[in-house]
């Protein structure tokens, strides 16, 4: 029958429009529960800071010790059995979150966009009301896990954050500049790669694709993997970009070259051809400006300022850290691959009764 679409089972010989609007009733279903969930976790992040609130002042008044907050505990787990949270240190949780954030403004426009654990951990592992702030709305800006969330803070993300050598101010336009700036790090964490001091730039790359998750991780929310040693071709030669990114809030791809060893002055101006070339041979009309990142294992600030100054094209120079390899006064006390052998071939002989 004209307008209608043969599915199996029980869906055979339904509306031709019966798929799409069982897709949107699921997206619709979806939504609905996802802002459910959000408005249950407000009011239980809410209660929990009422909770803080009693406490803290009980506590401020009377002197409440641990064994009244042990007994409140029992006698709240008593009354409502089906709610978890309720243990002493939970309890202790709360109000150590009312302490902190003491504005119910504020946590109803941030912290209660949180989930408790989140909250849990900015109280861990912060002291600085500041930082606490800055990570709060970072988390709820970026969509960071719990342990996004962890990594971010032990890697000083808010020490990095912004801090690359640029010349951003000057090669691109506001607001651009200063969201530009901002996705970039100095130095960046690249503690899941160790290399050994005769490591080659293409052991880097081949690094951080092996650990492409972690790198992606490390960069940020928005870069999107075009491709490693990106083919170019310009007047018959052919040029290779070490990594291609296209950066979906800036709108623009993001050119990164590696480099094993310090910033030289001569690296500007290999980047600034490439990004001539990716501007001409790659963006399109609506797109920015690509951006260029050189990635070196240390840099001079003043050199790298020099170098970038009087360039027109976008670009930023940061440094990164890789894992500590072993000292060498660990190393030799470790013993070789032979002798792991012989001694292996040894225990192979006891278990075989020699």
């Amino acid at each position: 029958m004209a307008g209608e679409v043969t599915l199996p089972g029980d869906y055979a010989a339904l509306p031709g429009d019966y798929a799409a609007l069982l897709s949107d009733l699921k997206t619709r279903i979806r939504t609905a529960q996802t802002q459910a969930a959000l408005s249950v976790n407000r009011e239980l992040v809410l209660l929990y800071w009422q909770i803080g609130q009693v406490i803290r002042h009980k506590q401020q008044a009377e002197g409440w010790g641990a064994k009244v907050i042990g007994q409140l505990s029992h006698d709240l787990k008593a009354e409502f059995p089906e709610m978890k949270g309720f243990s002493p240190r939970n309890l202790g949780y709360m109000r150590k979150f009312a302490e902190t954030w003491p504005d119910e403004a504020f946590v109803q426009q941030v912290a209660a966009k949180l989930p408790w654990f989140h909250n849990c951990v900015l109280l861990d592992k912060l002291k600085d009301p500041a930082q606490r702030e800055w990570y709060a709305r970072a988390t709820i800006q970026r969509g960071w896990s719990r342990n996004v969330l962890i990594h971010q803070i032990e890697s000083r993300l808010i020490e990095r954050q912004g801090r690359a050598s640029t010349n951003f101010d000057r090669a691109l336009p506001a607001p651009q500049s200063e969201l530009a700036q901002q996705i970039l790090k100095d130095p960046y964490n690249f503690d899941f790669l160790t290399l050994h001091d005769q490591a080659l730039e293409r052991d880097l790359e081949k690094g951080l694709l092996s650990h492409l998750r972690d790198f992606m991780l490390e960069l940020g929310v928005g870069f999107a993997f075009v491709g490693s040693q990106y083919h170019l071709e310009v007047g018959g030669e052919d040029y290779y970009l070490d990594l291609l990114f296209y950066h979906l809030k800036l709108r623009c791809y993001v050119v990164v070259e590696l480099k094993i060893g310090e910033f030289k002055p001569e690296y500007v101006g290999k980047m600034n051809f490439y990004l001539n070339v990716v501007d001409d041979l790659l963006r399109h009309e609506q797109d920015a400006p690509s951006i260029g990142l050189l990635l070196c294992r240390t840099q001079n600030k003043v050199i790298a300022e020099y170098a970038l100054r009087g360039v027109h094209k976008p670009l930023g120079v940061s440094t990164y850290e890789l894992a500590e390899s072993l000292p060498a006064e660990l190393k030799g006390s470790l013993p070789s691959v032979e002798e792991l052998e012989q001694e292996m071939k040894k225990l192979g002989g006891e278990d075989n009764g020699e």
